[in-house]
């Protein structure tokens, strides 16, 4: 519990979204790094605070014991650790698809646990192999067994497998390297924290470490060509990750150039620093002589050598976007054996795994994040729609509206959703807990997920009506383009602007912040200028409400695709509609949940996505018709609506011919 198997940090572009987002629904990581962390870093700050990208060197020792001692002290929850060799099956649920379900797992020793829900974490163990050189052997990392037995399980059940490969660099000794001439990057100051409930990190920041940036040569490339034939890792038509490629498949693909090596601290007493960008399975002798050949590592003392590993996973298109397995009802999958790379996206799953895990037991319906919600939404959308042929790295490219799901309003967008339901369950489950003061309705839009703390949700609160009152004072205070420039005379404001202007206006300016507004209007700036969060949130707000604006319609047109459902049972190949064989194959092997999902499909035209529309309509009238008339024996004239989409068959919005014939699903891009 709490091992880092790879590299020592968490976040980056993309990444620092989804940890943001997995704190916002009280996921650990955050607050965990916040207490661990010895380099704090938010990238990309020369671009805007959409895509700054937060990130932190972690320190190994002091994480895996900050995280044990959160789990090992959580009520209610049992820690057994074992290895999982097998599934417990039963029978299936008539109004689920599936062939079984799943009830528990079978234990190394052979004890049984039982469950109602199931979900499967297994990173890179899954019949996981270690190579180094022209040696391989069965790990999951080094030193550790890889799950053999589950691998099989899963195989027979009937699961699309598939072989993906990853790599670690070697370690090397801290006091073996000369930094002296290296390009130091110091941390920020002051650093910055994952978790919305963290008012400060951990660490002073005239403490933290800093990290070292040096380069490899040609000598490095030399080595790497002279040695292909050393190293079966390279050789294997296995599919790597693409964006944190091995150092032989730098060379390979990118030949003739120096590339980047971080050098990168364990932790603040620890004596191995971490290469990044130096991963390489080649033996450890030449290994060795390729780090003596790069600047600073002349004299470097390898710890450890870098492996790489190959692991199953199973096509994640054979999971719901809640992440409960198609074929074995109650199995949920996270992290590395949907095809995806890194902690933060292992983490971004996990959390929607465990809540819809939860929620399945207790008949809820499921929690689902889209697109227009979140990066977690994106991650799983493109996973579940599209499957992955390489480990998937989450990236702020990936995302249609970057302005809208920006790390500093993920609690915003995502823990209203997760309070309500939390105290209804625990008013069930724990009899004489003390609810909540104060309680939203379902209807206020709060509460699917059952998974926020009270103080969570409250601080949420706090912050969105601080934010919706220091916007309305901004609003308010309307003053001509002369007297502002009189009031801050450091700006240049366009004389071209129109009288009035409000104080929200001004403050889109890249050189004015709360602080400067509150000298010019002490009264009634000033408070909101005290709160350094709520200031810094009041800056992104101006800066982006037109393009928060603008985005809004094609948001909706996404949400009102993504809320025309399909049933779960249809079969492509036997409905009568006009698809082309290819889009029923691509419709069969995707099993997309909503005609967004379906739009997002390569080679599926709008045709396509009209003809399916028109018959699952057209299906779902006249099996309405046919129970209205054997119930009554007339037929119901005029056009049919359900009542509320329960069934396999139905879907949950219907359009009239002429809609159907005028809609084209848009999906920006």
């Amino acid at each position: 519990v709490g091992e880092m198997s790879c590299n020592p940090s968490f976040g980056g572009i993309g990444k620092g979204h989804l940890m943001r987002e997995v704190d916002a629904l009280d996921g650990l990581c955050g607050r965990i790094c916040d207490l661990s962390g010895v380099h704090y870093k938010v990238l990309n700050r020369c671009k805007g605070p959409a895509v700054w990208g937060l990130r932190a060197q972690i320190d190994r020792g002091l994480y895996k014991e900050n995280m044990q001692k959160e789990i090992l002290n959580t009520p209610l929850l049992t820690v057994h650790e074992a290895s999982v060799e097998d599934l417990l099956l039963t029978e299936p649920e008539p109004d689920h698809p599936g062939k079984c379900q799943v009830t528990g797992v079978v234990l190394g020793d052979g004890s049984t646990v039982h469950a109602g829900s199931v979900i499967l974490t297994t990173g890179t163990f899954l019949r996981g192999m270690v190579l180094v050189g022209l040696e391989m052997h069965p790990a999951g990392r080094l030193g550790d067994q890889p799950a053999i037995g589950l691998a099989q399980t899963l195989e027979k059940l009937g699961f699309a497998v598939g072989r993906l490969k990853t790599g670690t660099p070697p370690r090397l000794a801290k006091d073996t390297i000369d930094f002296s001439g290296l390009e130091e990057r110091t941390a920020d100051n002051p650093p910055v924290p994952f978790s919305f409930l963290s008012k400060a990190v951990w660490i002073k920041p005239e403490d933290q470490l800093s990290c070292y940036l040096t380069y490899t040569n040609l000598k490095a490339q030399q080595i790497v060509h002279d040695n292909l034939h050393l190293n079966n890792h390279v050789r294997e038509t296995t599919k790597g990750p693409r964006y944190c490629p091995s150092l032989e498949s730098k060379v390979l693909r990118f030949p003739n150039r120096k590339h980047q090596v971080w050098l990168e601290p364990e932790g603040l007493e620890s004596n191995v620093i971490y290469p990044q960008g130096l991963s390489m399975t080649l033996p450890p002798e030449l290994q060795e002589q390729v780090i003596r050949s790069i600047r600073g590592l002349e004299k470097a003392k390898m710890l450890q050598p870098g492996y790489g590993v190959q692991y199953d996973f199973l096509d994640p298109r054979q999971l719901t976007a809640s992440l409960e397995s198609r074929l074995v009802q109650r199995l949920f999958f996270a992290g590395q054996i949907n095809g995806t790379t890194g902690y933060e996206e292992a983490a971004a799953q996990g959390v929607i795994a465990g809540i819809n895990a939860c929620l399945r037991v207790h008949g809820k319906p499921p929690f689902i994040v889209s697109r227009t919600e979140g990066y977690i939404g994106v991650l799983i959308d493109d996973l579940t729609t599209l499957g992955t042929s390489e480990p998937y790295r989450m990236f702020t490219s990936r995302v249609e509206f970057r302005m809208s799901l920006r790390p500093d309003n993920a609690d915003a967008r995502l823990t209203h959703r997760g309070i309500f339901l939390r105290w209804l369950l625990q008013s069930v489950v724990l009899p004489g807990c003390r609810p909540l003061s104060h309680v939203p309705s379902v209807s206020a839009g709060f509460g699917e997920a059952g998974c926020v703390s009270q103080q969570r949700y409250e601080q949420a609160i706090k912050m969105r009506a601080a934010l919706e009152d220091g916007i309305a004072t901004l609003k308010s205070l309307q003053l001509s383009i002369s007297k502002w420039s009189q009031l801050i005379p450091e700006v240049h404001f366009s004389s071209t602007r129109r009288s009035p202007v409000s104080a929200f206006d001004i403050l889109r300016y890249p050189e004015v912040n709360m602080e400067v507004l509150a000298r010019a209007i002490p009264e009634p700036l000033r408070k909101l200028a005290k709160w350094r969060e709520l200031s810094d949130r009041l800056k992104i707000e101006a800066a982006y409400e037109w393009c928060v604006i603008n985005q809004q319609q094609e948001i909706e047109e996404v949400r009102r695709d993504e809320a025309l459902r399909l049933p779960e049972d249809l079969d492509y190949f036997a409905i009568d509609a006009s698809l082309s064989t290819e889009v029923r194959e691509k419709l069969n092997s995707n099993r997309p949940q909503t005609i967004g999902a379906v739009s997002r499909i390569p080679g599926i035209t709008p045709a396509a996505i009209v003809n399916l529309l028109r018959f699952v309509k057209t299906n779902h009238q006249k099996t309405e018709k046919l129970k209205a008339f054997a119930q009554t024996g007339k037929y119901l004239p005029g056009k049919m609506y359900s009542e509320k989409a329960t069934s396999q068959t139905q879907i949950s919005a219907e359009l009239s011919e002429e809609e159907l014939e005028s809609t084209f699903v848009k999906t920006p891009l």
